[in-house]
């Protein structure tokens, strides 16, 4: 069961939460970002999407999922009747790491706070972990067991529990970025992406 807000609620807390990590100092990215990418889509979906941290194209647009694996994120959305503007899209690191590199642990713990609190602003039903640290993030936030590596589980569906607002279920994905150097990865996505259709 999802909270009563309306969208127009759910837009303007989003909003305000926009401007809130447009200003963000609490980590040493804010001094190498272009932008902050803070999310993009409809923040009234039963779906959210969570990525890993912004690239070099999010970095320099403010838009998540805007390169090479956003097109490819676009087309497995595609496949499975769905679109940008019918989900909503976020990452676990609201600024690009230097070189692209892996989120450290002290940058994840002082920007969760910001995806906690979109999560309590859309109350998705169906979470869509794209990658291992946004499997590992949602593991956190919603105090499920890690099922293990993201190779091992890609394409299950796990349940959070019934709590006050219902049960959630996590999907754990590959990150679109690997079919931009493996296209046959694309096939596999693909085919995890169709259990989207019967959630």
């Amino acid at each position: 069961m999802r909270s009563g807000c309306s969208s127009m609620d759910r837009d303007k807390a989003m909003a305000s939460l926009a401007e809130e990590a447009r200003a963000c100092r609490r980590c040493c990215l804010a001094r190498t970002r272009t932008r902050v990418v803070f999310g993009d889509g409809n923040p009234s979906s039963r779906i959210l999407f969570v990525g890993e941290a912004p690239g070099f194209h999010e970095d320099r647009q403010g838009i998540p999922f805007c390169g090479k694996a956003g097109k490819i994120l676009d087309n497995l959305l595609s496949s499975v009747g769905l679109s940008r503007k019918s989900v909503y899209i976020a990452n676990v690191l609201k600024c690009r790491p230097p070189g692209n590199r892996d989120p450290l642990p002290d940058e994840i713990a002082l920007c969760t706070p910001y995806l906690s609190r979109q999560v309590e602003i859309i109350r998705p039903e169906v979470v869509c972990c794209l990658g291992r640290f946004s499997l590992a993030w949602a593991c956190r936030h919603f105090a499920i067991p890690h099922p293990g590596n993201i190779s091992r589980v890609h394409g299950q569906v796990f349940s959070t529990g019934e709590d006050l607002f219902g049960s959630v279920s996590i999907v754990a994905l590959y990150h679109p970025a690997v079919a931009t150097y493996n296209p046959e990865a694309f096939n596999i996505l693909r085919k995890d992406f169709a259990v989207l259709a019967s959630l």
